[in-house]
């Protein structure tokens, strides 16, 4: 009997799981599963991103509709469009030897008409985005009078986002007798009114500290300036051909700023962000999925709902203000028991804010420096060479071809068309500029101090000049009043 088995699943849930690929349950599978199958009440599961949650409710759920119910029997809140669609994704396959059992996702950014046609079919299962549903409430293109199962789901992000009153509003729709299912990757206290709101004695598993982070992966920083950010990141680009990864950024606008920059360098990337259409992010994320780009540049939020499992690298382009969401970056790559990077850009000042961060979250970082130019050259001739040796020559080639080639290059010595070759692979990587972008820390620092009580002794000496200038203004003012 294998370990889904024993979860007490039905042949058709673990016949599609076993096309996926699934070996053994994760921990919050292990443990959410079986109570979900057979405890009919209230359930908050708390585990971190990327551990599995969507199939710890998504297979149970499925268990426990009636096919042949048509009406809406699972609601599923997400707070982005991208979890809400990758939800749909996985739910649609598990159910894939359920053929009566519909699901569906609704969000913003989506033509609302087409939304509206597609819930007039039976759709047992609709997960969608707080503000999109009150619209289609609104409009009565759906009822919720029949929900059985109201599913939470990265419930702190949603409040985190602001849909608290999204978030009663839609609850006070669906019926008093439906069980709620909440998870979360933190048990913060607005999660815990929530619960003591809408949810009765509910069942709790919890298989993780708050914020822990992946085992899995390992914790650098690289100390450059704001100014040599992009270039930094170009050359960790550069040293690391086979990298695939997430680079986050604060805002929508330095999202789109260092996309662009490094797709005007020739780089593989792309940016993801809120101010974007449905129909870019999904272009944006087929193409990610697909492997045509090295990097994507995203912002917390747009990251909602990234679910790749080959990703090799993390960069945070700056240090979040929340643990949780360092934790939540982090959580991108390392999956499915394969190892990460996570590389934090840090300035002088950030120096406190990651001692900060290692011990909250008890991980170590290293120091990893942003590669030179001699090392960035080396890896890529390297690169480059062994494919050149991989390369077959058994390909056919029309003899006309490779005599003109012998008649242009015949005179050249073996030295002499290495070094040419080289130099023409080295003239391609963007490697201008100096050599060493790396800042120490300490001298910033020092430097810094300086500069700063500079700055101070001369904004003192500049308004006690203005007090006694303005000082001799008004004693020759009262001087001439008593004249």
């Amino acid at each position: 009997m294998s370990p889904f088995e024993q979860l007490g699943l039905s042949k058709e849930i673990l016949k599609a799981i076993s096309e996926l690929g699934f070996k053994e349950p994760s921990e919050i599978q292990s443990k959410a599963i079986p109570k979900l199958l057979t405890d009919d009440r209230d359930f908050i599961g708390l585990a971190q991103t990327g551990t599995g949650k969507t199939a710890a409710f998504g297979l149970p759920l499925i268990e426990r509709l009636d096919p042949f119910d048509y009406s809406t029997q699972a609601l599923i809140l997400a707070p982005t469009r991208e979890l809400g669609q990758q939800i749909a994704e996985q739910l649609t396959i598990f159910s894939k030897y359920l053929p009566d059992i519909n699901v569906l996702a609704v969000y913003g950014g989506a033509n609302i008409v087409n939304q509206m046609k597609a819930l007039k079919n039976p759709q047992q299962i609709v997960i969608a985005t707080p503000g999109r549903l009150i619209d289609l409430i609104k409009r009565k293109a759906i009822f919720l009078d029949d929900v059985k199962y109201v599913v939470l789901d990265e419930a702190d992000e949603m409040l985190n986002m602001g849909f608290q009153e999204d978030i009663d509003k839609i609850l006070s729709y669906t019926p008093a007798t439906r069980k709620t299912w909440l998870f979360s990757a933190t048990m913060a206290d607005e999660i815990r009114k929530i619960v003591r709101k809408y949810m009765e004695q509910p069942l709790e598993v919890r298989v993780s500290k708050k914020n822990e982070v992946n085992k899995n992966i390992e914790h650098y920083y690289t100390v450059v300036s704001q100014s040599n950010k992009t270039d930094a990141l170009m050359r960790f680009m550069d040293v690391t051909p086979e990298m695939k990864g997430v680079v986050f950024c604060r805002t929508k606008r330095d999202t789109q700023n260092l996309a662009e920059k490094l797709m005007a360098s020739g780089y593989r990337a792309d940016g993801l962000h809120g101010d974007m259409s449905q129909h870019q992010r999904d272009r944006v994320m087929r193409r990610f999925k697909d492997n045509m780009l090295q990097v994507l540049i995203a912002t917390d939020v747009a990251a909602r709902g990234i679910d790749v499992n080959d990703l090799t690298h993390v960069f945070h382009f700056s240090l979040p203000d929340d643990n949780a969401y360092y934790t939540h970056r982090s959580g991108r790559t390392a999956r499915a028991g394969k190892e990460g990077y996570s590389v934090a850009f840090i300035g002088p000042r950030d120096k406190r804010r990651l001692e900060r961060l290692s011990m909250e979250l008890k991980i170590s970082f290293s120091r990893a420096d942003v590669p030179g130019i001699d090392e960035i050259a080396d890896a890529r001739i390297e690169t480059w060479a062994v494919k050149l040796l991989a390369t077959s020559s058994k390909t056919r080639v029309h003899p006309e071809i490779t005599e003109k080639a012998h008649m242009l290059l015949g005179g050249l010595t073996k030295d002499e068309l290495i070094d040419k070759l080289v130099a023409q692979e080295v003239a391609k990587l963007n490697i201008a500029g100096k050599n060493n972008l790396n800042e120490n820390l300490e001298k910033r620092k020092e430097k810094g101090g300086r500069r700063e009580s500079e700055g101070k002794r001369r904004n003192h000496r500049r308004k006690f000049e203005q007090k006694r200038s303005s000082h001799s203004h008004n004693k020759g003012r009262q001087k001439k009043r008593r004249k």
